[in-house]
């Protein structure tokens, strides 16, 4: 079956707009990734990609994941995180495509952390109730590797990106490094930081993407951030984010080049990587995955 619209698809989009478009390749071409061949052999201790996926969004994680193993031709190793919200047919999928990879159930990771972090109050308390906090604390705990590639589940990568393997792979590069935000998303203000905690808190951090060195997260540190007035009172999808860079403040950090910020406008413009947040979550069917379907990526996946 062609993956390009029919002369009926097109009469309806120029009729009703560009929803259409949305929804074809969100609804329809989206799924065909599942038609690909598996990613194997991704044994390359290097470092581990880890994710954290959910219901919701595990078929776009799919498409983060191969997009990045065909452009960047690494086998790095792969962990999974499931939120407790998987369902068996999404279980089967992902073991489906990425045999080599961990899956780390929630059941196990809760039973783990409650270890883990005993002697860690506030940081037990925070990763309980927050759905992103695994990503700093099951992340870290589950870590085999030196050195943690950080993916959310909704990048999509066009050509090789080569600056992040360049560091990734240099055991010079003692830093961890991510993605720019388009401004600041915190829930603590970087002069609080810097009266209470003693050092500046780098800004437009963003945890969508990036490279985390194993010893560059510390149990005693997020206890010290958690401790800070009104982190947990902010928007409670940017407390993750907003330890990451207290953290990495404090480590050492630098941001990825330009071609890799966030942008908010259509269009990637020959950049080999695109962050789709939320505001343009849309654009990730529309755009993103119109173009790989459009370069052949889902025959060639």
């Amino acid at each position: 079956m062609s993956l390009r619209p029919g002369p009926a698809f097109l009469w309806v989009k120029q009729k009703f707009g560009n929803g259409l478009k949305v929804a074809w390749y969100r609804d329809v071409v989206r799924p065909k990734i599942l038609r690909t061949e598996p990613t194997p052999d991704t044994f390359d201790n290097t470092c581990e990609i880890h994710v954290l996926t959910s219901n919701t969004d595990w078929l776009n994680l799919i498409w983060t994941l191969k997009s990045f193993y065909k452009v960047s031709e690494r086998k790095y190793r792969l962990c999974i995180h499931e939120d407790g919200s998987l369902d068996d047919e999404a279980l089967f999928w992902l073991q489906q495509h990425f045999p080599a990879a961990r899956l780390i159930r929630r059941k196990e990771a809760d039973l783990r952390l409650a270890h883990v972090l005993r002697d860690y109050r506030l940081s037990l308390d925070f990763r309980n109730s927050n759905l992103l906090a695994p990503k700093v604390f099951d992340f870290m705990a589950f870590l085999e590797s030196d050195r943690m590639a950080l993916f959310d589940s909704d990048l999509l990568f066009f050509s090789k990106p080569s600056s992040y393997i360049e560091r990734i792979e240099s055991k010079a590069y003692q830093v961890n490094t991510f993605n720019t935000d388009v401004g600041n998303g915190y829930t603590v203000e970087p002069s609080e930081v810097r009266a209470r905690i003693g050092h500046d808190l780098v800004p437009r951090i963003n945890s969508g993407l990036g490279l985390v060195h194993r010893d560059s997260i510390r149990w005693d540190w997020t206890e010290e951030f958690l401790a800070l007035p009104k982190i947990l009172d902010g928007n409670p999808w940017r407390i993750e984010q907003t330890l990451f860079a207290l953290c990495s403040s404090r480590y050492g950090v630098e941001h990825l080049p330009d071609e890799y910020a966030i942008s908010l406008e259509p269009g990637f413009k020959k950049k080999p990587f695109r962050h789709y947040v939320g505001k343009i979550r849309h654009l990730m069917y529309s755009e993103g995955m119109a173009h790989l379907a459009k370069q052949g990526f889902l025959r060639a996946a």
